[in-house]
């Protein structure tokens, strides 16, 4: 039975660029399911890499932060497919550099260049493909559990997902003013990717965010692309504007007794 109702249906992904992404995931589980996934890489370099991973998929190549590009990106993709089901937008970038720096001597360049990329680029996708998108499409951007936990690794990422979680609700307004297109998030916590490998210090953070979840085990992958799945369905059809927070329950569990007890014998 196709409880998701997707199968056959054509679904846009940005942000693949190896087994570890976020996107590769939610590309499996859409597959699995029966749907049509194109996708959408940054360069020709990850168009290689990928296309060794995913014989025989359709891919596009588009760097987000030349807007021309996202909207040759849309004439092109016009060509071959005539609607797309949803989007689903896993992009998201900081440079980091090699040293933590305190949030205050955050570049002003490098804060601008991350809300392009991470932000900006999801209303200029939608913007770009509103002509494509089915009246009953669904748009899914990956975002953070909390935007209000300052966690000095992430730095200035935390802010610019705050923007993002704003910038659906005002894009599911929008577009309700001529469709019936959804915009929500999966807003997951610690994950084991190759995007968070680049976060200094991350290791410690992600290993200490496991104890505190309920279960004791960390998020994965693939729990976030079930999520996703679900949002892009007709089965979350009620859903709109909305952060899916997916954490293994860690947000309820700060005073976790066992790690207070560790803390106080330090």
């Amino acid at each position: 039975m196709d409880f998701l109702g997707i199968a056959g249906k054509t679904f846009l992904i940005f942000g693949v660029a190896n087994k570890k992404s976020v996107a590769f995931s939610i590309s499996q589980v859409l597959s699995e399911a029966g749907a049509k996934v194109v996708y959408v890489v940054q360069s020709q370099e990850i168009k290689e890499s990928v296309s060794r991973i995913l014989p025989g998929a359709d891919i596009y190549i588009c760097n987000v932060e030349h807007e021309q590009e996202i909207t040759k990106l849309a004439e092109d993709v016009s060509k071959t497919y005539l609607k797309l089901h949803g989007i689903i937008h896993s992009i998201a970038f900081a440079n980091y550099g090699t040293r933590l720096k305190p949030f205050h001597e955050t570049k002003k360049d490098d804060f601008l260049q991350s809300v392009d990329i991470s932000c900006y680029s999801l209303i200029s996708i939608a913007n770009a493909f509103k002509d494509l998108l089915d009246k009953n499409a669904s748009v899914v951007t990956i975002s953070i559990s909390t935007t209000r936990m300052a966690a000095e690794p992430y730095g200035w990422m935390a802010p610019v997902k705050a923007a993002l979680d704003s910038t659906i609700c005002f894009l599911a307004k929008s577009f309700s003013a001529f469709s019936q297109v959804r915009f929500n998030s999966v807003n997951a916590s610690l994950l084991k990717t190759s995007a968070s490998a680049g976060i200094p210090g991350y290791l410690d953070y992600y290993l200490f965010g496991e104890q505190l979840t309920l279960r004791k085990k960390a998020l994965e992958t693939r729990e976030v692309a079930n999520t996703v799945a679900f949002l892009l369905s007709d089965r979350s059809s009620g859903i709109n504007a909305q952060g899916i927070v997916v954490d293994c329950g860690m947000s309820v569990n700060y005073f976790d007794k066992n790690i207070i007890d560790k803390a106080m014998r330090v």
